[in-house]
């Protein structure tokens, strides 16, 4: 028999390398052909419920890093409660209504929209959103999300549909949803009203003018040669202009400057002599805000007067202190000018373009009107000055094109009414980061009421009739009829019938005499579709409300957190979550945002192709995701090169564990070996570390553990020191059998805590586990916190030893430096405690050259030579072992048989 048979050295089929792009695929079809998701739902049926209630994506092109951030987050969620004593089903999600689908139609499809009827062009919407849905849903599960992919909610299902009009209609009971007419967003580039939710902020170029109002009554205050100076970035929108608004607290004064007098803001004085190139300046006469009101002046374009009114928005951060006041282009505006009944005029129509009332600048495009309202001006005397400024300036979040504020008619959610309990409710949830909750509170605290009525055909139709004399109808039974119609025929029959048909049968109305009707024209915001998911999706499938967590991007504290609490309150006085967590946006590798025309896009499909999925995933655990993340090929490899030493650790835990058998050879706690009892304990202590960190959404601190814990405690000790016994010693030697043990509980336990970071990894660790029974680790539990009686003992013990044991690591060092020896085999060591040390070194029950893998290890007694490395309570001198080399366990002996082997493992081979 040649010696290297009687090594025993670890044998397993676990390959070295995962080869994920390839063997994922594989593991991702067995959870599906083995029905993995319902064995878990099954098995977990009677356990608390836990619903994370998915926020859902728009359905339209592939998924990016945000979606694989988003949807990996939800995964380790949902997969660490089901396994943790939970039932926590997972029901993804898609947004499916609105424009960007009616533009990819007639842009990508080439669909010709008038060739259609609009029923007609809806089922095409559908067909279309329906086919981005199963190419996302393909790529979704190919990042390792496991949940109910065969049943998903979708915005366009009859049933969500059914479900989102008996939201309405218990509005509509509540008296929470009106028409009106106020200044709202509205996108000329997308021709419809949009909510707050659907603004981004950019950059703009506008003009920025100075212009005066001459005064045509000053009330017996003033003289009547002055003018009211009025600053505004808004050119176009001095044809609407009705009032000029003050502040009632605020000074102001009259300014001479060559021959004319301006009224202006006291504190801004100084700062307008500049901006408006007055060399000298006088100041007349200093008034209050208040004496103005009711005042007038002469618009400086039309005969038309703009009444003085006062209004709590004015400041003096900018302009002059006077504020124009166009009521219908500004909700502020709006506001001030109701108070005094001013008219809601709004001279431009739904695509941008300035109306008759605009007289001489009708048919212009409204930025078009900037100029020639400016040139106007300058003609009439009243431009005093002019530039252009870069400012932020709403966007229309879809097609990225400037909005403006617009007066129209639309439909309103009243956000006022519900502001109380919103508040309170706020309060009431668990918010990750804490900043979330006044975050999302200031956001409530300052919202206006919501329009939700948008002017297009691809999205849920507002369920509302007219009577003939114009009368809108707001009857909860002919909604909840409505309701009931979608439900069974979904919302394409408002578009195919005539809205005598949809009402039920036999409806009349006072105001329809000869009972004819009308049906709205106008769909839903899409944020009410999915604000009102709690309802469609958690109700209509009998699950519990509130969900216990929504996990979404921070931009949805203006989006889905905030329209799921409008609607969530408004049906049941609660909000629809206990806990909110959010996650920052993905950045590259120097925290800029990835762009198409820079070139620094990272496409999650790619990775995964070069990587795995299971490499993406680890990268998302290793970021602070509640802030901001980067990621780069570089970062990625960092990540892959933290996997490749949980893969080699996983490996070397089960290629010696290849004749062990859990059954039978599986050593009690209290028989371990104490280094083994420490292990154990240190696992436990890793166990509750990690089940905290992952029930606090820390997966940061689940990788970070984890690394630290296969760095140190495992590779650079146990797992180091125990080769000499696992190897060398017979194979049912109590010591191997021991440190056997404790390398099962770790493979088992460790497999089950990073099931839900890594699962297919995990799941393929877990099928060469000796006596594993289940399909899949993620029928298995979490590993269970154990009390053991002499932890604290041990621990104190063999943590003080570790810090010894780091001070003897560095004398070797030192010794193999200056090439008294070679490997830490070669070296013979000699310690020279203190009492304290010495009485620490012979409590351990352990062979003191086997853990500091050396050949020989003496205690000695006395003074420590002058050349010895001195240390804190010890002393240390290092060798070289004297004597020849076991060709089998290489430990340097004193003397060895004719084999070259030394007696210790002789004996081993003769047994």
């Amino acid at each position: 028999m040649e010696l290297k048979e009687t090594l025993l050295m670890p044998k397993t089929d676990f390959p070295m390398r995962g080869n994920l792009p390839n063997r994922e695929p594989q593991i991702e079809q067995t959870w599906y052909d083995e029905k993995l998701y319902e064995k878990v739902l099954e098995k977990n049926q009677d356990k608390t419920p836990f619903v994370l209630h998915d926020g859902p994506p728009y359905a339209n092109g592939n998924i990016h890093m945000g979606h694989a951030l988003n949807k990996i987050l939800k995964d380790f969620v949902v997969r660490f409660k089901n396994m943790d004593g939970y039932y926590a089903p997972y029901i993804p999600g898609w947004d499916t209504h609105g424009l960007p689908i009616e533009q990819a139609l007639t842009n990508n499809k080439k669909v010709n929209r008038k060739e259609k009827t609009v029923a007609e062009f809806r089922e095409l919407c559908k067909e279309y959103a329906l086919e981005q849905v199963e190419g996302q849903k393909t790529q979704f599960k190919r990042l390792g999300v496991l949940g109910d992919w065969d049943n998903p909610y979708i915005t366009l299902q009859k049933e969500y549909e059914a479900q989102q009009i008996l939201v309405f209609g218990k509005m509509v009971k509540e008296g929470l949803i009106y028409k009106g007419l106020k200044p709202i967003y509205w996108s000329p580039s997308s021709e419809t009203a949009l909510a707050e939710a659907e603004i981004e902020y950019h950059d703009k170029k506008s003009p920025s003018i100075y212009v005066a109002f001459k005064v045509q009554d000053g009330k017996g205050i003033l003289a009547g040669d002055e003018e009211f100076v009025i600053w505004t970035t808004t050119p176009w929108t001095i044809p609407a202009n009705l009032g000029i608004c003050v502040n009632a607290d605020l000074e102001y004064v009259t300014v001479a400057v060559n021959d004319r007098k301006f009224i202006v803001a006291k504190e801004l004085v100084e700062s307008l002599s500049k901006e408006l190139n007055w060399e000298t300046y006088e100041i007349l006469a200093t008034y209050k805000g208040s004496d103005f009101e009711y005042m007038t002046a002469k618009h400086p374009l039309f005969d038309r007067e703009s009444l003085l009114i006062l209004g709590d928005h004015v400041t003096l951060d900018a302009g002059t202190g006077l504020v124009h006041t166009a009521p219908g282009h500004g909700e502020d505006d709006f506001n001030a000018g109701r108070k005094y009944n001013l008219e809601v005029l709004c001279p431009v129509d739904y695509r941008g373009y300035m109306t008759k009332d605009a007289f001489e600048f009708e048919g212009m495009y409204y930025e078009d009107a900037n100029k020639a309202v400016g040139q106007k001006l300058e003609e009439k005397g009243a431009l005093l000055g002019l530039k252009f400024i870069t400012h932020s300036y709403p966007h229309d979040w879809r097609t990225k094109k400037p909005i403006i504020f617009r007066a129209t008619e639309q439909w309103f959610a009243s956000i006022e009414a519900l502001k109380g309990q919103m508040m309170e409710q706020i309060k009431e949830v668990n918010w990750l980061p804490a900043w979330g909750e006044v975050r999302l509170g200031n956001m409530i605290k300052d919202r206006a009421d919501w329009c939700i009525s948008r002017q297009r055909v691809w999205g849920v139709p507002i369920p509302v009739f007219y009577a003939e004399d114009g009368e809108a109808i707001l009857d909860e039974s002919v909604i909840n009829h409505v309701a009931n119609l979608f439900r069974e025929k979904g919302s394409n029959i408002w578009f195919e019938l005539e809205a005598e048909e949809l009402l039920p049968a036999g409806f009349t109305h006072p105001g329809s005499p000869n009972g004819k009707f009308r049906k709205e024209t106008d769909i839903m915001d899409v944020w009410f579709d999915s604000g009102s998911s709690h309802h469609s999706v958690l109700v209509e499938r009998g699950l519990p409300y509130p969900a216990d967590l929504y996990l979404e991007g921070s931009d949805q504290y203006r989006g889905w957190f905030n329209s799921s609490l409008s609607t969530g309150v408004a049906m049941t006085g609660r909000a629809p979550y206990k806990t909110v967590v959010s996650h920052g946006f993905v950045l590259d590798g120097q925290g800029r945002k990835m762009s198409k025309s820079i070139g620094n896009v990272i496409d999650p499909l790619k990775l995964i192709k070069i990587y795995g999925a299971d490499i993406v995933r680890l990268w998302v655990a290793s970021v602070d995701y509640q802030a901001d993340v980067r990621i780069s090929e570089d970062l990625i490899k960092q990540v892959a090169e933290s996997y490749r030493k949980m893969r080699n650790t996983f490996r070397f835990l089960l290629g010696n564990l290849f004749d062990f058998n859990p059954e039978t050879d599986l050593v009690a706690y209290e028989d371990l070996n104490e280094v083994d009892q420490f292990m154990m304990i240190r696992l436990n202590e890793l166990t509750k570390e990690l089940k905290s960190a992952y029930e606090e959404y820390r997966f940061d601190d689940v990788f970070k553990t984890v690394n630290n814990y296969i760095s140190n405690d495992l590779s650079a000790f146990y797992l180091d020191f125990t080769k000499d016994i696992l190897y060398i010693e017979k194979a049912d030697s109590q010591a191997r059998r021991s440190i056997q043990t404790v390398l099962y509980h770790h493979v088992y336990d460790m497999c089950r805590l990073l099931a839900p970071v890594i699962p297919h990894t995990a799941d393929e660790v877990y099928s060469y586990i000796p006596g594993h029974t289940e399909i899949s680790v993620y029928l298995t539990d979490m590993p269970v916190v154990k009390e053991y009686a002499n932890a604290a003992e041990v621990t104190t013990k063999w943590s003080q030893f570790l810090s010894l044991r780091h001070d003897v690591l560095k004398a070797l060092e030192e010794a193999r430096n200056q090439k008294v020896i070679g490997k830490s085999l070669t070296a013979s060591l000699h310690l020279y405690p203190n009492a304290e040390t010495k009485a620490l070194l012979n409590s351990l029950q352990a062979d003191l050259k086997q853990i500091f893998i050396v050949s020989e290890c003496v205690l000695e007694e006395g003074e420590a030579p002058e050349d010895a490395l001195q240390f804190d309570g010890l002393a240390v001198v290092v060798k070289a072992a004297e004597g020849h080399t076991c060709d089998r366990c290489w430990l340097v002996v004193p003397a060895a048989n004719e084999q070259g082997i030394c007696p210790r493992c002789a004996e081993v081979i003769e047994a």
